[in-house]
């Protein structure tokens, strides 16, 4: 579950579109659980949330954050307080763990990345282009956290080098004509892979930028060299299931500025990743 939390990070950040494109662009995202050890923990984990005993405290929980006195603990500690209200929508959501979609809304090279549903429900993730930095945005505790890795530099000579094979098979998105990718890496002993369904007929994206943008510490490309296009769906399979994110909708539109940027009352915290 770790390895797939881990993708999605990887591939929400979509810090990716060309400075010529303004607009919104919707993706959906489903996973599927394979692993039949996970699987049976997932399933075993839903009951438990739905048990009556469980439904109590998950009451009491509320009730206890809503205390004046818990409240004034948790402004002064912005990090306990975000995973209280992580594990609190975890458990109201019935214990769904990864997000259903995502908005990624971009403007002048800069993209704020909003997460709809799931633990993630409700993130916002900020890439600004001028400082090559992605930022967490807590706007309900007025706090940003940087986050590890940077934009187009060079990243880590360790980092996994994939094998990229282009195919023949194509597939229309968007009503877009797109080519299929499959990129194997080879991480810790584990081989892994990811298919990517890319388009050329998108001419205000820039797709060359995809391979540039990394994150984390390892320094890992967005996607892998040799992928050439704008990506409109993604196909990641882990040991433990497969995650598939597709857009559903690209819509050109005029942004406001003021909303890529990290607002100036907010302040910093660390966070770990």
């Amino acid at each position: 579950m770790k390895r797939l939390m881990t993708l999605a990070l990887m591939l929400l950040v979509m810090q990716c579109y060309g400075q010529q494109f303004e607009g919104t662009v919707t993706w959906t995202m489903k996973m599927e659980v394979t692993d039949p050890k996970l699987k049976a923990e997932m399933e075993r984990g839903q009951q438990r949330m739905s048990d009556p005993a469980n439904q109590a405290k998950m009451k009491e929980m509320q009730e206890k954050m809503n205390d004046p006195r818990m409240k004034a603990m948790m402004e002064s500690n912005p990090q306990m307080k975000a995973q209280m209200e992580q594990m609190q929508k975890v458990m109201s959501g019935g214990g769904q763990v990864m997000p259903k979609s995502f908005r990624v809304r971009s403007k002048g090279g800069n993209t704020l990345t909003l997460m709809e549903g799931g633990m993630m429900d409700g993130m916002e993730m900020l890439f600004l282009k001028d400082k090559s930095m992605t930022v967490r945005l807590d706007r309900a505790n007025k706090t940003y956290t940087v986050m590890p890795g940077g934009g187009d530099d060079k990243g880590n000579a360790m980092a996994a080098t994939p094998k990229v094979t282009k195919t023949s098979e194509t597939m229309t998105i968007l009503g877009y004509n797109c080519t299929k990718y499959i990129a194997e890496f080879t991480e810790g002993g584990i081989t892994r892979s990811e298919v990517i369904w890319t388009t050329t007929d998108i001419k205000d994206f820039d797709s060359k930028s995809f391979g540039r943008q990394r994150m984390g510490q390892g320094g890992r490309t967005m996607f892998p060299a040799g992928v050439e296009g704008v990506p409109l769906k993604v196909e990641a399979t882990t040991k433990e299931g497969k995650m598939t994110m597709e857009a559903t909708e690209i819509k050109r539109e005029s942004l406001n500025a003021a909303d890529f940027a990290i607002p100036t009352n907010f302040k910093e915290v660390k966070g770990r990743f």
